[in-house]
């Protein structure tokens, strides 16, 4: 387990903190991450790479000559938001564009979209590419919806040596999806990873038995074994990679291959070394030639005792990526020389943009302290069920909803509470709210929460007294909003099979002639109804979608978190309706 913290919500600060003190030859903090000391040489492309904290070397550990330009580095197992991704871009861009990297989970596939869409309206020029490597997440025929996990390094890598050429930005991102088309990686685990401030960890498995397939969030594994050998888990790492070639490889004969024995957390190095003895045998007999291979921990996740294994299937251009020299903090290949000379380091500069407060009516300024009462219930409501939403979520995912939760409700809170103090109204009392849920919680949660918030809050505007129908209209686009962004239907098991039904009865109640007060009333029965309906469902969207049988019994976290934060917000209508 994680020992070693102060408090467990700033856990991630602080450790991006001491990490660009102690690499200062290599970063420098921004907003939201670090970028090369020495900047990017002008007319480079940008490789921004990024994702939640938890995995070191990956992210932040990965900036450099020869690799990344930058890391957008978001919580504990959540991925950055899209403001503090669009900072770190912006101070990576050296005029030639930005590609955005990042393994292939909701809540970074949302917030780096978003990120690509601002720094495109800013007019730099921004592509995407999430890393798909992950054998055990999806078949073949559904590559698109593989996870991200220490295939990450290749493509990251191959990306990065190609805009170091000189390459054009969509040269640059054809690069990483070729790379992507021909890596592949496969993991297995001998118990699970304690987040800090946590008493237990996020799944555990049982003496003498190993989890099968799992990923880098403390997802459980889809399956389990017998606890092997050295030698039988090299076995298994390598005939489940052998198994799925590329379209263009027919057979491994013959075959050159990046190769990389990675540790998840606490599998030491000697053992990592037992292990890859086997590995390296058993590709040489299937004729695979392996080249500049990587054992050690490059992809991790927390204290996790696991490996994986990744192959790269190599051609003369990928090869001559992979081999190209590098110089970053974690990882190092051939020789560069120096760094460029960097200043002193720079303190993170906060992006003032939106933070000035416009002028409200009175009317809105006294609704944005019934909107602040309502954040705090939601905060409140949040903490005394953390527990119980990390209980639900860990059943088919990671076990992280309620700590990201609480994250976010109470970052919103917060940041209601100083637009409030300094005369907002409604509106932007929630655009602040949203905007901080996102930053602080990250990950698919925090982006569709921030979503939700904003909605409401351009509904009701800074002017007009908020009404009943104004109210029902903002939670109507929120609910469309939702789905636009996170692309669930209902049926899907996720939030929305809340949503949904609780935007269109509140709608309904309000049409029908009810207060605001009774009208939500209605509105909260109805999505404690369909919370709990969601037990019947099997997951098709998020973490849980490889592991739905599991969750099969057991409602959404999602969606029950929004059940009772409904019910809660409706008390505080009661008391100031």
């Amino acid at each position: 387990m994680t020992r070693l913290f102060n408090d467990p919500a700033a856990f991630a600060d602080e450790a991006l903190e001491g990490f660009a003190a102690a690499h200062r030859r290599w970063v420098r903090p921004v907003t939201g991450g670090v970028v090369r000391a020495g900047g990017t040489p002008e007319g480079q492309v940008a490789v921004v790479v990024g994702g939640g904290s938890g995995h070191y070397p990956a992210f932040s550990g990965l900036v450099g000559r020869g690799l990344a330009h930058g890391a957008a580095v978001g919580n504990v197992f959540a991925s950055p938001s899209a403001a503090q991704i669009r900072s770190v871009a912006r101070a990576a861009h050296g005029g030639a564009g930005v590609l955005l990297m990042y393994g292939n989970y909701a809540g970074d596939v949302l917030h780096f979209g978003q990120a690509a869409e601002r720094l495109t309206a800013d007019g730099v020029e921004t592509l995407t590419y999430a890393v798909t490597d992950d054998v055990a997440s999806a078949r073949p025929e559904e590559a698109d919806k593989r996870r991200g996990t220490a295939g990450d390094l290749p493509v990251f890598k191959a990306a990065a040596a190609a805009a170091e050429r000189g390459l054009p930005l969509q040269e640059v991102r054809n690069v990483a999806a070729h790379a992507g088309a021909r890596t592949r990686s496969f993991g297995i685990a001998f118990s699970g990873c304690t987040l800090p401030g946590a008493d237990h960890p996020l799944f555990t498995v049982p003496a003498s038995r190993m989890a099968v397939g799992l990923g880098i969030h403390g997802e459980p594994g889809i399956g389990e074994a017998e606890l092997p050998t050295a030698d039988e888990a090299a076995e298994l790492l390598v005939a489940t990679l052998l198994k799925e070639l590329p379209e263009d490889v027919a057979t491994p004969a013959g075959q050159r291959a990046a190769v990389i024995l990675n540790g998840l957390g606490s599998v030491k190095y000697e053992e990592l070394f037992v292990v890859y003895r086997k590995v390296a045998a058993l590709l040489e007999e299937a004729g695979v030639e392996t080249v500049d291979p990587e054992v050690g921990e490059l992809v991790t996740s927390f204290d996790m005792a696991g490996v994986s294994l990744t192959l790269t299937w190599l051609d003369d251009i990928l090869e001559d990526l992979w081999r190209a020299p590098t110089d970053t903090p974690a990882y190092r290949k051939g020789a560069l020389g120096e760094p460029e000379a960097s200043a002193a380091p720079a303190a993170p500069a906060a992006d003032t943009e939106d933070a000035a407060i416009p002028a409200a009516s009175d009317a809105s300024r006294q609704a944005a302290g019934t909107v602040l009462a309502a954040l705090e219930a939601v905060a409140a409501t949040v903490d005394t069920h953390v527990d119980e939403l990390g209980r639900i979520d860990a059943v088919a995912g990671d076990g992280d909803h309620g700590i990201g939760m609480r994250r976010g409700s109470t970052a919103a809170r917060e940041a209601a509470r100083a637009a409030r103090d300094l005369g907002a109204g409604a509106a932007t009392v929630l655009a602040h709210a949203g905007d901080a849920w996102a930053d602080k919680a990250g990950g698919t949660s925090g982006a569709l929460w921030g979503t939700v918030l904003r909605a409401v809050g351009t509904a009701l505007g800074d002017q007009e007294a908020p009404t009943a129908a104004r109210v029902a209209e903002g939670v109507a686009e929120a609910s469309a909003a939702v789905q636009r962004l996170g692309g669930a239907e209902v049926g899907d098991k996720t939030m929305v099979d809340v949503l949904v039904p609780f935007a269109t009865a509140l709608t309904e109640a309000v049409a029908a002639g009810d207060g605001l007060t009774a009208a939500w009333d209605r509105a909260a029965t109805a999505a404690a109804g369909a919370a709990a309906a969601t037990a019947d469902l099997l997951p098709r969207k998020g973490r849980a979608r490889p592991h739905a049988e599991k969750s099969l019994g057991t409602p959404d976290a999602g969606a029950h978190s929004l059940a009772l934060i409904t019910r809660a917000v409706h008390g505080v209508l009661l008391d100031h309706h």
